[in-house]
């Protein structure tokens, strides 16, 4: 019990940290070079520029971003799990009231290095919420929806979200803002990847004479199946087997550690994998 709160503390502060990671980089970064993030906070900045550049009226971040997130919050509820949901609500409120109160700091006016260290800051708050299951509201939630659920890549949806976003602004605000709207995007996409690998697969050959140990290990571990196959090296004419399975990328390292207690002399191949199909076990989110 101590332990599950503990957990949920600990999950608790790391959102309100990435929370305010993303609001002060807004109101430092983003906002200094009027530049347009991808997803819900982008399309909110977009709706705020707009009123306030051709209405000459001032609307809350929170405001906008919370409508915007009214119906992927339902779809979290619904679809993915109450915790999370929470979780994600929390980082949505607690971002606005931020972004709203805190004042505006300029650290730098090179357009460049903001995109360059806006993105990269903004890789690292959102991939915090990933790693403690929660997000940071809009298309993070249909993304998830559409992977678990439906076992759709929702990249190319998400990409197409992105690019009228960028073709508006580029439209309205002019086209630098647009690229270099894109190389924030990018930027944070690159660092997203690399610190939140639960999504990327990587596939393990395995050559060993523990194959049925190292297959209840891998499942033991990570609730993955694998296939053995009859084996012979080229050179002694050995009979070997190789377990073949594919794992979570965050789970890799640990699985190799594990097969590597059970049998010192096992031949490990792990490589990326770029494309999967059938059933694939996901870890369910709370």
């Amino acid at each position: 019990m101590d332990k599950n709160v503990s957990k949920e503390v600990k999950r608790i502060i790391i959102c309100c940290i990435a929370s305010c990671i993303i609001a002060v980089n807004i109101r430092t970064f983003v906002r200094t070079g009027g530049l347009f993030p991808g997803g819900a906070n982008g399309l909110t900045l977009l709706i705020q520029s707009i009123f306030d550049r051709y209405l000459h009226i001032t609307i809350p971040y929170t405001a906008i971003n919370v409508l915007l997130n009214a119906i992927p919050v339902y779809i979290g509820f619904r679809f993915i799990g109450k915790k999370f949901t929470l979780c994600s609500c929390l980082v949505i409120f607690l971002t606005g009231f931020l972004t709203d109160s805190l004042p505006a700091y300029t650290i730098t006016s090179d357009i460049l290095l903001i995109s360059i260290f806006g993105g990269l800051i903004n890789g690292f708050a959102i991939s915090l919420c990933l790693k403690c299951d929660a997000t940071t509201g809009g298309t993070d939630f249909i993304s998830i929806f559409l992977s678990r659920r439906k076992g759709i890549d929702a990249f190319n949806i998400i990409l197409g979200f992105n690019v009228v976003i960028l073709a508006i602004a580029g439209l309205l605000f002019g086209w630098d803002k647009a690229l270099y709207s894109m190389i924030f995007q990018y930027t944070s996409t690159q660092v997203l990847h690399l610190l939140y690998k639960q999504y990327q697969k990587q596939t393990l050959f395995i050559v060993t004479n523990k194959a049925e140990a190292i297959s209840q290990l891998i499942y033991d571990t990570t609730v993955h199946g694998a296939t053995i196959i009859d084996c012979e090296g080229a050179h002694k004419h050995s009979e070997h087997k190789i377990v073949y399975s594919v794992v979570s990328r965050d789970e890799n390292n640990s699985v190799i550690r594990a097969v590597r207690e059970a049998d010192p002399q096992a031949f490990i191949n792990s490589m990326p994998t770029n494309e999967l199909e059938g059933h694939f076990y996901q870890r369910p989110i709370d």
